[in-house]
């Protein structure tokens, strides 16, 4: 983990764009984005490892009232589905149960925002491998010709909101930030975990 990071909050590191750090650009062909979300997949293979190695218990654990690795890994779907599903795929309401949104989001019917719920490693990542397959189908159907392309999120739910335009490269763009930037949080407090642990 960067010591640096400590030392700044949330909001702050992601003003720095994920996608650019592992190589995504403006040129970026679909081949490309294949290989950017399988990295981070890898990436997080790794994270989750580290997670496994704790009480379970731990992982529903907040650390400075940030999100626990386990409402980590349920945003993340979210965010799959809201850019992805909604967005490119034009999915009118994709969304899990477990999935969640962020804490200042306003509720909205349909919109899953489930913060009691206490489900397992396995649920939530079995969720996490279809939502990862999800963007790799659809950047299959998208293809190089239409990367570019605008669209306009649908009717059906709030989030995101219902006749915006956004290009399709944003779309995966802005998951790539999501996956790229949480999984430094959740290293950043996982290596807090493990230390809490060994100490107890």
């Amino acid at each position: 983990m960067d010591p640096t990071l400590g030392d700044m909050d949330d909001e702050e590191w992601m003003q720095d764009g994920g996608p650019a750090l592992i190589g995504v650009g403006a040129e970026t062909d679909v081949a490309g984005y294949h290989e950017a979300f399988r990295h981070l997949e890898e990436l997080w293979d790794d994270t989750v490892g580290r997670a496994r190695a704790l009480d379970p218990a731990l992982l529903h654990a907040q650390v400075g009232g940030e999100w626990s690795f386990t409402e980590t890994l349920r945003h993340l779907p979210f965010a799959t589905e809201s850019w992805v599903g909604r967005g490119v795929l034009q999915l009118p309401a994709p969304w899990h149960p477990l999935s969640l949104p962020w804490d200042q989001m306003e509720d909205s019917p349909g919109i899953p925002r489930d913060r009691a719920v206490r489900p397992s490693l396995d649920e939530v990542l079995a969720l996490r491998a279809d939502r990862q397959a999800l963007v790799h189908r659809a950047l299959d159907q998208v293809g190089d010709t239409h990367l570019d392309d605008v669209c306009t999120i649908p009717e059906g739910s709030a989030w995101p909101p219902p006749g915006e335009q956004l290009p399709l490269r944003e779309c995966f763009n802005t998951v790539i930030n999501e996956e790229w930037w949480h999984r430094r949080f959740a290293e950043r407090d996982l290596a807090v975990l493990i230390e809490r642990e060994a100490s107890s």
